[in-house]
């Protein structure tokens, strides 16, 4: 096992890390921006380094300034969270240059699963279904125009190098084109530094299904079950459960067993997730690959008792996965809600500033990942989740009734959160029937008037 593990992140999921590290004996080493001097990771650890100024480009997306942390706090393995620099195959480079472990897949792996038609092509070899599109790159609107009508409309043109519903536009007929062609490459330009753009069938009302797996280097791949994230606005996931109740066992195995296949093509190592549409018939589309730790992995250690993070460092480190296909159970429901400094009833503006108040919700089943608390000053410079509600319940019922009664509890002041809109979501009809689809908050905010 590693000495010393630099946490090349913050907010929650440094934290997070930070916890599993402490249990292992491992040291931590903090790095953070000015912004960041009052959060918990930087109090939590065993050292903290500043490495620049408030802006993520002059901090934590500076990979120079992470290596000379590095190397000052003398580590011998990097953990990358997720976001920043987690997806970045030259970071993962410079990690092995530097003779420093980068807990996750091999660059090589994350180059290859980052680009997503390179992915789509392996999905293809791997024999798991995809979604009708493009061959690759898009090279001019006029060729894309000529593949879409080919296709049929409605189609989805997305960013090559994209995530979190960047460089993504929807396009219904081809008048439209042009325009969403070049708005999708602009802003993939933009967010990626890299502009170039492919085509995919739309698929309609789909359910957002996205299954965890686990590779390590003596060849064994496992999948540790599925989480549904179809609760999502502008794809961005706001409330994500397992398992799924659109699953029956025969649909999770075929899904786990094609994402065990696409893992096993592209020789993966560590953690990673392969994230799939399903249709209104029950047919799945391989969508993308996640080559990190996801925000929501906490789902999945609530429904298995596995803790992810400790697999990522053994694994890391070169043990073998100590458990088979065979011992992985599914014990528990378990719900997240995703808690943002945003509010819901201004178009979810983000609201950094002052924590008045702060009052975590407890009892039996109920998980808090957050680096939040009374007197904390939330940064106008970063993504707006300040927490995650985790809950689990022996039914889907009583975990649902456990998020309603924990997000009732859980009391932020001083600036506007996401609670009261989840809260509200936990007492819908559709949502508590488990009729959902990528569509249900744009639905649910026209039913109450929200915005």
């Amino acid at each position: 096992m590693f000495d010393k593990i630099l946490i090349a992140n913050r907010g929650e999921i440094a934290l997070r890390i930070m916890r599993t590290c402490r249990e292992l004996g491992v040291k931590t080493l903090a790095i953070y921006s000015e912004a960041d001097e009052q959060s918990l990771h930087v109090q939590f650890a065993d050292e903290a380094i500043c490495i620049g100024r408030a802006p993520a480009s002059e901090s934590y997306l500076r990979a120079d300034r992470i290596f000379s942390a590095a190397e000052l706090g003398n580590v011998d393995a990097i953990h990358p969270g997720y976001g920043f620099l987690s997806e970045n195959p030259m970071f993962a480079e410079q990690c092995l240059d530097c003779k420093i472990n980068f807990i996750g897949p091999s660059p090589e792996v994350i180059r290859q699963m980052g680009n997503k038609a390179c992915a789509k092509e392996m999905a293809k070899k791997a024999k798991v279904p995809i979604v009708l599109g493009s061959e690759g790159v898009i090279e001019n609107e006029n060729e894309g125009l000529k593949i879409a009508e080919s296709i049929g409309f409605p189609i989805i043109i997305k960013a090559v190098a994209g995530g979190g519903g960047k460089g993504m536009r929807l396009v219904y007929n081809s008048v439209s084109f042009s325009k969403e062609f070049n708005v999708a490459r602009a802003e993939a330009e933009k967010n990626f530094g890299n502009g170039r753009v492919y085509i995919e069938k739309f698929v309609e009302d789909p359910r957002h299904i996205e299954i965890q797996i686990v590779a390590d280097r003596h060849g064994k791949v496992i999948h540790l079950g599925e989480r549904d994230c179809s609760i999502q606005r502008r794809y961005q996931k706001m409330i994500e459960e397992a398992p799924s109740p659109l699953l029956d066992n025969s649909l999770r195995e075929k899904m786990g067993d094609a994402a065990v296949r696409l893992a096993k093509q592209c020789a993966y190592e560590n953690l990673g997730t392969v994230e799939f549409l399903v249709d209104k018939q029950g047919n799945f589309y391989f969508m993308e690959m996640n080559t990190r730790i996801q925000v929501e992995h906490g789902v999945t250690e609530a429904v298995t008792g596995i803790d992810l993070v400790d697999l990522q460092l053994r694994i890391a480190a070169g043990e073998k996965i100590p458990f088979d296909q065979k011992n992985v159970k599914f014990t528990q429901h378990a719900i997240e809600c995703r808690i943002n400094a945003e509010d819901p009833d201004r178009h979810f503006a983000p609201c950094p500033g002052e924590v008045t108040l702060y009052y975590a919700p407890g009892g039996n089943g109920v998980r808090i990942d957050s680096h939040t608390y009374g007197g904390y000053k939330i940064p106008q410079y970063y993504d707006s989740m300040i927490g995650k509600l985790i809950v689990t319940g022996g039914t889907r019922e009583v975990a649902i009734n456990r998020m309603s009664r924990a997000l009732g509890e859980y009391i932020i002041r001083g600036i506007a959160t996401t609670i009261p809109f989840t809260k509200a979501i936990m007492s819908d009809i559709d949502f508590r029937a488990g009729n959902v689809t990528t569509k249900f908050i744009e639905e649910f905010m026209k039913r109450n008037n929200y915005g």
